[in-house]
């Protein structure tokens, strides 16, 4: 039998959709929470962003839903509405990411929300908060752009180019993970509970944090370097006898290990090399040494011998690599949710509990799939 998870007794009324909020309930659903989703008749975006699909669904939406119960409610009808405002009164937790302002016609706004339920933690997540922001439309594409990131990624002479994922989304729903945890035990401790707001805009200019600290406290506006690091050197890819290799000597004492196992120790005592700074300064005249002695062997057996040394390196995988290295390390990424047709292939929970495990009990639900046990308990006793 599975242990109860730490969250276990905490209900979350989830009126997010998309990305961020999803994320973020399915991280406290994997921790023990009773996650109720409410979607639209129409459900949730993510159900039709295809390809790819596992049968007929998302595997957009079937990454970030697990551990749910799906209920499908139109706020603009009152009945519904009224079991929205019910399952808030009820929530422990909840989390919406609609247009600032938009949820008080329902009575589902914060202050409405904890008005019913003063003990309650309201999460609101937007792209650039309540205040002058709240009439911009909250993309993580945009945010990318918006917050500089889009300005430090890609080659020096190129164009902009976005991230590979919805990384503002990710760390925004992480933020709210965090927010909420803060703000249960103050409510466990005080019996008050409170309002969070996260903004995109605001989560990736704390997750651009040493760019965002050379702007903010050097001045420095960063610029775009390719793969290079603006402050480290040797840490980038470099190429080997077949493909690049990830070379991260961050410190003296890894670069000095990576001179030996290359078979150039005198270039550690070089003193263009000799500190961070003057590889930094240096790295022009530093590479091509590198590169020369790369060159002699392939990338993966550059990674053995590196690594055995204490040096960072690493080959540069596409995403079935790196489930397969995770898998080589004894990480167990991926948990079979559910059983028999419904059962769907997901990443595992982030974190390990030595005591209080992940959960991983109910499938990615269908629209609406609980939605009759849901209202029937939204329309009867509370306690029932």
């Amino acid at each position: 039998m599975t242990s109860p998870g730490p969250l276990s007794g905490v209900l979350v009324a989830d009126f997010s959709r998309v990305l961020a909020g999803p994320y973020a309930t399915m991280l406290l659903a994997d921790m023990g929470a009773d996650v109720v989703k409410v979607e639209s008749p129409q459900g949730d975006e993510t159900r039709t962003w295809t390809p790819p699909t596992r049968g007929t669904t998302s595997t957009y939406y079937l990454g970030i839903n697990r551990g749910k119960r799906s209920i499908a409610l139109d706020l603009r009808h009152p009945e519904d509405a009224a079991l929205g405002r019910e399952l808030a009164r009820r929530a422990d937790v909840m989390i919406q990411n609609f247009r600032p302002g938009a949820l008080a016609r329902y009575g589902l706004d914060a202050g409405s929300v904890l008005a019913a339920n003063p003990r309650s933690v309201y999460a609101s997540i937007s792209g650039f908060g309540a205040g002058a922001g709240a009439h911009v439309p909250g993309y993580d594409l945009m945010v990318q752009a918006m917050s500089g990131l889009m300005s430090l990624t890609g080659d020096p002479d190129g164009p902009p180019f976005r991230a590979g994922i919805s990384v503002f989304d990710v760390m925004a729903g992480k933020d709210a993970v965090i927010g909420i945890l803060a703000a249960l035990r103050h409510r466990d401790a005080t019996g008050e509970g409170q309002h969070l707001e996260i903004a995109l805009l605001s989560s990736a200019l704390s997750g651009l944090v040493n760019h965002s600290s050379a702007y903010v406290a050097g001045g420095v506006v960063p610029y775009r370097m390719g793969n290079a690091h603006p402050s480290v050197f040797p840490y980038e890819p470099l190429p080997t006898a077949d493909r690049d290799l990830i070379v991260a000597a961050a410190n003296d004492g890894q670069f000095r290990k990576l001179c030996e196992v290359l078979g150039i120790p005198a270039v550690a005592d070089d003193p263009r090399f000799l500190r961070n700074a003057d590889r930094t300064a240096n790295r022009e005249e530093l590479r091509p040494l590198l590169v020369e002695a790369l060159a002699a062997r392939g990338a993966g057996e550059w990674f053995e011998l590196l690594v055995a040394a204490g040096v960072p390196a690493g080959p540069i995988n596409t995403i079935d690599g790196g489930f397969a290295a995770a898998e080589q390390f004894g990480l167990d990424p991926v948990v079979e949710v559910g059983e028999g047709s419904r059962a769907v292939p997901m990443a595992r929970h982030p974190i390990t509990y030595s005591a209080t495990p992940a959960r991983y009990e109910l499938p990615p639900p269908e629209l609406d799939e609980h939605g009759v046990e849901l209202r029937k308990w939204l329309a009867g006793d509370a306690d029932a």
